[in-house]
Formats: structure tokens, C-alpha cells, sequence
């Protein structure tokens, strides 16, 4: 259920019934030839709808604006600071907590976001806020492996153009359907949450957009199975986030 979509009514009976909510947070950056440029918050709110559905749960409006800073070299791509993200996800986590929700279980879906959102979660009070980005869970981390390997890369992965092709259709492939240059190991790990360069160095290295990622591989029969499982994994946590608190 969306926050949005409820009155305050409904909303004043269910945080006296204990309940928590859900905090979808993604990013406006491109995601290679074949990626919509809202995909992380696509699917961050898609995990989180579909999820809700099962637990019963309450969905907040999504953050859409985040750090992308090594992306603004290409068009479509609005990033902010990290500290002005800092500080509107602090208000507004805080905010959902001084209504009365018990606790905040946000489903992330763009890895420049962790390190604001974990200096947040460090400050908040009793274990309130739980950050979880929907590839996390060890059932989705497999089926990513499963149907891409190391072509899962970093950045524009089929993994979640699959997700946005399972609800809005495909885009074409273009020049996407050339695998892009695998990235070392070495790579991954020093660029893990979006470390990535200044805005022309990245493009000069990426310039396509994909970092890794052969986004062609994705189906949206692709998509709707990792939809299902991200909810499902997401949905056990979050009952249990909320039992807990």
C-alpha cells in the first residue's frame, strides 16, 4: 500500500497497530543504451510494492534524487551532493519515525546512497532504520549469478534492466548488444559503491554507460523472476524488522 494513496486516518490506525514502513531510494543517472534513467528507482520501488503486497506493509514516496556525480557526463543525470542527500533522507526518516512508525526498513537501489544512508542508520536510535538494497539477499544474489555471472558487472546490469523490462516493456538493445570490457577483480573492488571517477574520466573509460554490465542479456521473464524473488526476500525481512522492534 502506498503512503499516498492512504488517508491520515488509515494512517493513525495502523501506526497504533504498531506498523513500520517501507523507504524506497534510488537515483536519476543513465544506465547505458538499453536502461531507463530512473532504473534504480524503478526497481528499488518495485521490490518494495511487490514486497508490501505480501507483508501487509506501508510504502513511503521514493527518493529519486541521490549521488551520481561520476555520471553527470552524460545527458539525463541529475545528482546531488552527498551531503544535501544526507541531509533530505535524514529529515526525512526522521519524520517518518516522529509520526509514530515504529521503524524504517529502507529498500535501496543505487550504491553511492549506502555510506549517507549507513551515517544515518549510526545515528538513529534502537535499531529504527534497516537499509537493504534489493540485490542483497543470498536468493537473489544467486539468481543474478545464475543468469549472468561476471557479466552482471557494475552498472547498468541485466539484472536490473530485466526488472524494468518486466514492467515497462523493452528497450532496444542498439549498441548494447556488443558485450562491454569485463572488469578485473581488482576494478570491482575498488570502485564497489559507485567510487567511481570524475564525470569525463568515467565516460572516457565507459562511454557507452554499461561499466561492466552486458545489459543485453536481460529478459523481462529475466526480470519477473528476480522482482519476485528481491520481494519475497525483502518481505521476510521486513516481517521480521518489524516484529523486532
Amino acid at each position: 500500500m502506498k503512503l499516498e494513496h492512504m488517508t491520515w486516518y488509515e494512517v493513525d490506525s495502523r501506526i497504533k497497530n504498531g506498523a513500520a514502513v517501507l523507504l524506497p531510494v534510488g537515483s536519476t543517472e543513465q544506465h547505458g543504451p538499453m536502461g531507463r534513467i530512473g532504473t534504480d528507482t524503478i526497481c528499488a520501488e518495485a521490490v518494495a510494492l511487490a514486497a508490501a503486497e505480501t507483508c501487509d506493509g506501508i510504502v513511503a514516496p521514493a527518493l529519486a534524487y541521490t549521488p551520481a556525480p561520476f555520471n553527470t557526463g552524460f545527458p539525463g543525470t541529475v545528482s546531488i551532493s552527498e551531503d544535501t542527500f544526507h541531509a533530505l533522507a535524514n529529515e526525512v526518516i526522521g519524520a517518518l519515525l516522529r509520526q509514530g512508525f515504529k521503524g524504517v526498513f529502507v529498500v535501496n537501489g543505487h550504491g553511492a546512497n549506502l555510506e549517507p544512508l549507513r551515517q544515518i542508520k549510526d545515528a538513529t536510535p534502537q535499531d529504527r532504520l534497516l537499509i537493504r538494497s534489493w540485490w542483497e539477499p543470498s536468493t537473489v544474489n544467486a539468481l543474478r549469478h545464475e543468469l549472468y555471472g561476471d557479466w552482471e558487472g557494475m552498472h547498468a546490469t541485466p539484472s536490473e534492466i530485466a526488472i524494468t523490462q518486466s514492467l515497462l516493456g523493452s528497450l532496444p538493445a542498439n549498441q548494447a548488444a556488443e558485450p562491454p570490457q569485463k572488469l578485473s577483480p581488482e576494478y570491482v573492488r575498488a570502485h564497489s559503491g559507485d567510487r567511481h571517477g570524475p564525470p569525463a574520466e568515467h565516460r572516457a573509460a565507459f562511454p557507452d554507460g554499461r561499466v561492466g554490465s552486458h545489459s543485453a542479456l536481460a529478459s523481462p521473464n529475466d526480470g519477473e523472476r528476480l522482482l519476485a524473488a528481491a520481494a519475497t526476500a525483502i518481505a521476510d525481512e521486513f516481517r521480521s524488522f518489524e516484529r523486532c522492534l
